[in-house]
């Protein structure tokens, strides 16, 4: 009698734990929360038929389907991305956000590198502008918290010009067309992608780029090295199959 409860005690806990862990074990039913930005095309953005596409959105799709885990993707804009994933409301951040050790010994815990890019300066169409030594008394403009704010505020004592700034791309490339800024600084392969989609009024000066960094896939707790470690081995393996490759070619051509 004492064997025929005992096995009936064993199959009730079994009901209860599959039950409670949503009939898999060792937490795999997790659905991590990845934040990104708003518009930082062609790396996260909404297309004409409102969908929300671009570099990073693809390859951390490809990378998830490899490695087999769930996640939902919130489009918050950058500062709100980085608050998010401090605060423990999101569990990684994918936004072009580049490798530095200034972020690293801030807390920020980045996957390998999965693009190299560069920041510059760019201008509005017609402008006689041809390099920083032209900005003197001039404003330009730049995206809150990113690497192109860090170029900038490196040289505007050199050359003299202040730095204004704005919460995203889009509203910092109409201050250079309308003329509230003389110019911008942001990531090379954004305002190029922006220019030529968008026809902004705007053109990139030549000689003005600074060296390149590498894009990361970012985490905040080292709780979530789980998550950096799954993104390092599907990139790996996307860029061994060729998605990778398929996905820079379907947005850079």
């Amino acid at each position: 009698m004492k064997k025929r409860i005992f096995a009936l005690f064993l199959m009730m806990t079994m009901v209860l734990c599959l039950a409670g862990c949503g009939g898999k074990a060792g937490g795999a039913g997790k659905k991590w929360i990845i934040a990104t930005d708003t518009a930082f095309k062609p790396f996260e953005y909404t297309d004409d038929s409102g969908k929300f596409v671009g570099i990073d959105v693809d390859i951390l799709d490809a990378v998830a389907k490899d490695q087999g885990f769930d996640y939902e993707l919130q489009s918050l804009g950058w500062d709100a991305s980085i608050a998010a994933c401090q605060a423990g409301q999101a569990d990684g951040l994918i936004a072009g956000a580049s490798i530095t050790d200034e972020r690293k010994s801030s807390g920020w815990i980045f996957s390998d590198g999965y693009y190299d890019a560069n920041q510059c300066l760019a201008v509005e169409a017609s402008s006689s502008i041809s390099g920083f030594a032209d900005l003197s008394g001039k404003s330009v403009a730049v995206k809150t918290g990113s690497m192109s704010a860090e170029y900038a505020e490196s040289i505007a004592d050199q050359y003299g010009f202040t730095v204004t700034y704005f919460e995203d791309s889009p509203t910092m490339y109409q201050a250079v067309v309308g003329g509230q800024a003389a110019g911008c600084i942001d990531d090379t392969p954004i305002m190029a992608a922006n220019i030529k989609d968008g026809g902004l009024s705007m053109k990139l000066v030549d000689g003005t780029g600074n060296e390149s960094a590498a894009y990361g896939f970012a985490v905040f707790n080292p709780a979530n090295q789980e998550l950096v470690d799954m993104f390092n081995k599907g990139l790996k393996n996307i860029k061994e199959n060729g998605t990778y490759d398929a996905i820079l070619a379907k947005y850079l051509g």
